[in-house]
């Protein structure tokens, strides 16, 4: 027993870290500038909280897990008492734990997503905005009425059937595609860069001047009421209805859910299309939808015990900008990226992002040595946002853009003059160019070439087996004895040497579309070069027709034509097709070949798993037949293909009312179209 009292030391002193640190970020998120995301304050938070289950002593009413929000710091602006309190929301953060949720928690459900912004409260007494306040601690927080009143969403009068009296709860925000301009227009007056669209918010609401208010673009959606006098509603989605009769906006994305099942598609749905909204999210929030189900379950002291946050794996981190490196793409644009302190983001470590140009670099003001916001959405390339400025010391410098080619010393230009690209015009020899190239021409949708990957590339590059991409159908098991990457010790090419063999001999016989996708033509993707084989036919077709007959071609255009021509007017491009005819590759769809276009103009999804098809061979079979193979579900769509495990895309397409296939319905449509399905899926 003699080690109690420095047990119980111990614990005090490990209690008051975690608690200090939730207070002072959660003090930056709601007053200042944060130097942390959302995700890493919800993994302190969660550890205090697991801390106090474990030490129940410790659960104190002055906890910061008691708390709600943080107390205005500001004398800017006055303190405000709300009508009622305003609670924060206990979050989930797997399907497992909602469903735990949902299981003690009855429905029917209403679902709205959790907008990342700054929370306000409005008060309308007889039909006139006379208060608006920030969250504060829930108890109290700051008067920003004057600065509400120029956010356009906001109306100062409501109209219709009003109550005397309503506490309206809201989120402010700024949309995406508003942001960079905003930070544009911040830089060029000498500003810090913005890090991210909420802090930009939190920032444009306290504007000692509405007139600064202004120009953050704010905008607003409903997604709460407080205390109110002649308003009733039965449920939360009825209140909703209300709320935008009176002229109040609410959000389009609300739905009502009866059973579980429905929520985890809803959450299952907005994970992949977390970016399809006008705002920022980082969860769905799931409330009890009937008023008298809510007062019975009641609150704890900081959250409703009818609500509740799934939080979406995080997309945005902090973390440091070590440097900041050039690397050079297949067509030669020469892209500066971030090199990062490692740091985990969406379910990967992540120690490189974008940053797309030279001018993205300026426009964004980060500078090597920054702590910076990256943001990786689901398979988007990480992204580096902007810097969190407050953070410098004085040690940052500015990056310089390289002159010259960081791969082959090449001088760096613009293709054409006002190009926000620059490029490394050494395009046949940079042995950057022609690996990426090399990748590209394996990759599936060209060649297909499985043994033929980037360190293998790179191996036939450095090792002089190959100078450009010309010879490379006529690689012999002699050339290959000159790698490393397709050798034995004894120098004998190894098992993927004789696999790169067979594949490149098996690859010979692609489509010409796939052929005219591996020459890395810039603008000639594989939607155009489907449309210029379909109507062309063969190589030497393509090569005679003029700049207006190629762009004549559907889906082709004036731009991509007059690429597709500028391409082969350079020597070594030609030579590249001549060689690669010579070894045997197929310049031409043999006649007959044509396949009915049993789906033009349509639109087809699918979702679940299909025995007969893997998920590329149904995206081909749909445009082949010269249908659009889309990836989610919408009011365009025309058919719905649900294999096993569909998840909410089915749910989605019943919901809008479009037709469901089965597989065996959808090869009867590839082979004889709709008319084929005798009314099947209607």
């Amino acid at each position: 027993m003699t080690d109690t009292a420095p047990e119980l030391q111990d614990l005090h002193r490990q209690w008051d870290e975690l608690a200090e640190q939730v207070r002072h970020h959660r003090d930056l998120y709601y007053n200042g500038q944060p130097e942390i995301s959302d995700a890493e304050f919800d993994k302190i938070f969660r550890e205090l909280q697991a801390f106090e289950e474990a030490h129940p002593e410790f659960a104190v009413p002055e906890s910061p897990t008691m708390e709600v929000g943080a107390a205005p710091t500001s004398d800017a602006f006055a303190d405000v008492v709300h009508l009622e309190r305003m609670l924060s929301l206990d979050n989930v953060f797997s399907p497992e734990e909602l469903t735990e949720w949902l299981e003690k928690t009855p429905g029917p459900y209403v679902t709205e997503l959790k907008i990342d912004g700054l929370s306000i409260d409005l008060v309308y007494e007889n039909g006139k905005l006379t208060r608006a306040a920030t969250r504060g601690d829930g108890r109290v927080g700051e008067d920003i009425t004057a600065n509400a009143r120029v956010i356009p969403d906001i109306p100062h009068e409501l109209t219709g059937d009003f109550p005397s009296l309503v506490e309206v709860r809201g989120e402010v925000f700024i949309r995406p595609e508003d942001f960079p301009e905003l930070n544009e227009q911040r830089i060029a007056e000498g500003g810090k860069p913005f890090a991210n669209p909420r802090n930009t918010a939190a920032g444009g609401l306290r504007q000692k001047n509405p007139e600064d208010v202004k120009k953050r673009k704010l905008r607003m959606i409903c997604h709460g009421f407080g205390a109110r006098e002649g308003f009733n509603p039965q449920t939360q989605f009825e209140a909703y209805e209300k709320l935008s009769e009176w002229g109040l906006p609410v959000s389009e994305y609300t739905k009502q859910a009866e059973k579980p099942e429905e929520i985890l598609g809803i959450v299952e749905y907005w994970g992949e299309h977390r970016h399809d909204a006008i705002h920022e999210i980082d969860g769905l929030v799931i409330k009890v939808d009937p008023i008298a189900t809510q007062r019975q379950l009641g609150n704890t002291s900081r959250a409703p015990r009818w609500a509740v946050a799934y939080k979406y794996p995080p997309e945005e981190v902090t973390t440091k900008l070590n440097d900041i490196a050039v690397s050079i793409g297949r067509t030669g644009r020469a892209t500066p990226f971030a090199v990062l302190e490692p740091v985990f983001v969406s379910g990967s470590t992540v120690s490189m992002a974008t940053l797309h140009n030279q001018h993205e670099v300026k426009r964004k003001g980060v500078l090597i040595g920054d702590t910076v916001v990256v943001r990786k959405a689901g398979e988007i390339i990480p992204e580096v946002l902007g810097p969190v400025a407050d953070l410098r010391d004085g040690t940052e410098r500015e990056f310089v853009f390289p002159k010259d080619c960081p791969v082959c010393g090449t001088e760096l230009a613009p293709a054409k003059e006002g190009d926000a690209d620059w490029r490394c015009p050494n395009t046949r020899s940079c042995p950057a160019q022609l690996g990426a190239r090399l990748e590209y021409i394996a990759s599936r949708g060209a060649f297909d070439i499985e043994a033929l990957g980037e360190k293998g590339a790179q191996d036939l590059i450095a090792s002089g087996v190959l100078e450009d991409e010309a010879c490379l159908f006529d690689l012999t098991e002699e050339d290959l004895q000159k790698s490393q990457a397709y050798t034995r010790k004894d120098g004998q090419i190894n098992a993927s040497g004789k696999k790169l063999l067979a594949n490149l001999e098996q690859a010979k016989g692609v489509e010409l579309w796939r052929v005219l996708v591996g020459l890395s033509i810039r603008y000639v993707g594989p939607t155009a070069a489907r449309a210029l084989a379909a109507r062309f036919k063969s190589m030497e077709a393509l090569v005679d027709a003029s700049v207006n007959e190629l762009a004549d071609t559907d889906g082709v255009g004036q731009i991509i034509a007059e690429s597709f021509k500028a391409w082969f007017e350079v020597d070594w491009h030609r030579e590249i097709v001549r060689r690669w005819a010579d070894a045997g590759v197929r310049m031409e769809d043999e006649a007959g070949e044509e396949i009915e276009q049993t789906l033009e103009g349509l639109t087809v999804v699918a979702t679940g798993s299909l025995e007969g098809f893997t998920r590329d061979e149904v995206k081909e079979a749909i445009m082949s037949r010269g249908g659009k193979a889309a990836g989610s579900v919408s009011k365009k769509t025309d058919y719905v293909v649900v294999g096993e495990n569909a998840g909410s895309k089915a749910a989605k397409a019943e919901e809008l009312g479009v037709p469901m296939l089965t597989e065996a319905q959808f090869v009867q449509m590839l082979e004889g179209g709709p008319s084929a399905l005798d009314g099947a899926g209607e």
